[in-house]
C-alpha cells in the first residue's frame, strides 16, 4: 500500500498520507512520497488546487516517526553521515514548490513535523477533535522544517514562542483562537469542507490565484516598497493573459467566466 496517495477531483488534487496505523508519521517514504506527489501537481496543468489531509480520523501527521528517526541517529553516529541525510533533496516540509493554494484538511493529530506540514499549507481548516503542537524541544531537538519560522509569522509572537518553548499541545477551538487554523469543522464535514473552498477558488482566474499567493509571499518578507515593486510586476504580467481577457468581457457579457490557465 502507498504510503502516499494522489488523486483528482475536478481541478483539485487531494494528496493523503496513507500511514494511519502509524498516525500517518514521517519517514524517508514518506518524505519522498510527498515531494514526488507536490512535483506532479506542480506540473499537472489540469490541477489549480491541493488539498492536504492524513488518512483516518485520529491523525494528519503527527510528526517524525521516532522509531525511525532513532534508527537514522544510531546509523550517523556509526557512519558519521548527518541525521537527515535521508530525506528528499527537496524537503516538502520547507517549500512545496508550487504556487498553486494548497489547503490542509486536519483531521487529528497535527504534531511536530506534521504542524510544520500544515504552516507549509496556505489555509488550514482543522476537525474539533484536532490538535496543534511543535513537541520537539521535550525531546531535546528543535524544529527544523519551517515551524520556528512559520508559526511566529502566522500568529501572536509571544504565543507562538511559549507553543516553541514548552512543546504544548492546543485543541482546534484555541488553534482558532490564536489564527493557527482558519476553521473548525465536525470531522464528517472536514474533507467536504476544505473541497468546497478549494472548488470556490477553482473558481477565480487560476493564474490570478497563483500571482496573488507570490505576491503576498515574497512581500512578508520585503520592506513595503519593494513589496510593491513584486505586485505590480506580477499584475503587469497577469495582465498580460488570456484570462484576463476573459474576465471582464464574461463580465460584460453578464456571463459565468470560463477560464483556461493561459
Amino acid at each position: 500500500m502507498p504510503v502516499i496517495l494522489v488523486e483528482t477531483r475536478g481541478r483539485t488534487a487531494l494528496i493523503t498520507l496513507n500511514r494511519p496505523e502509524a498516525l500517518n508519521s514521517l519517514n524517508a517514504e514518506l518524505f519522498q512520497g510527498l515531494a514526488q506527489a507536490f512535483a506532479q501537481v506542480r506540473d499537472d496543468p489540469q490541477v489549480w488546487t491541493v488539498v492536504v489531509t492524513g488518512a483516518g480520523d485520529k491523525s494528519f501527521c503527527s510528526g517524525a516517526d521516532l522509531k525511525w528517526m532513532s534508527q537514522i541517529q544510531q546509523e550517523a553516529l556509526k557512519s558519521g553521515k548527518p541525521v537527515n541525510r535521508e530525506r528528499p533533496r527537496v524537503d516538502p516540509l520547507r517549500d512545496f514548490g508550487v504556487w498553486k493554494p494548497v489547503i490542509a484538511a486536519v483531521n487529528g493529530y497535527c504534531i511536530a513535523g506534521g504542524l510544520e506540514l500544515a504552516l507549509a499549507c496556505d489555509i488550514r481548516i482543522a476537525a474539533e477533535h484536532a490538535s496543534f503542537g511543535l513537541a520537539e524541544v521535550t525531546r531535546g531537538i528543535i524544529p527544523g522544517a519551517g515551524g520556528t519560522q512559520r508559526l511566529p509569522r502566522l500568529m501572536p509572537f509571544g504565543a507562538a514562542l511559549e507553543l516553541l518553548m514548552t512543546g504544548d499541545r492546543v485543541g482546534a477551538a484555541e488553534a482558532y483562537r490564536l489564527g493557527l487554523v482558519n476553521r473548525v469543522v465536525p470531522l464528517p464535514e472536514l474533507l467536504p469542507t476544505a473541497l468546497a473552498l478549494a472548488e470556490k477558488i477553482n473558481g477565480n482566474g487560476p493564474l490570478a490565484v497563483r500571482a496573488v499567493k507570490e505576491a503576498a509571499y515574497r512581500g512578508t518578507s520585503l520592506p513595503l516598497g519593494d513589496g510593491l515593486r513584486v505586485e505590480t510586476a506580477l499584475w503587469w504580467a497577469t495582465q498580460q493573459t488570456e484570462d484576463a481577457k476573459e474576465g471582464p468581457k464574461a463580465f460584460a457579457e453578464k456571463r459565468k467566466p470560463e477560464f483556461k490557465g493561459r
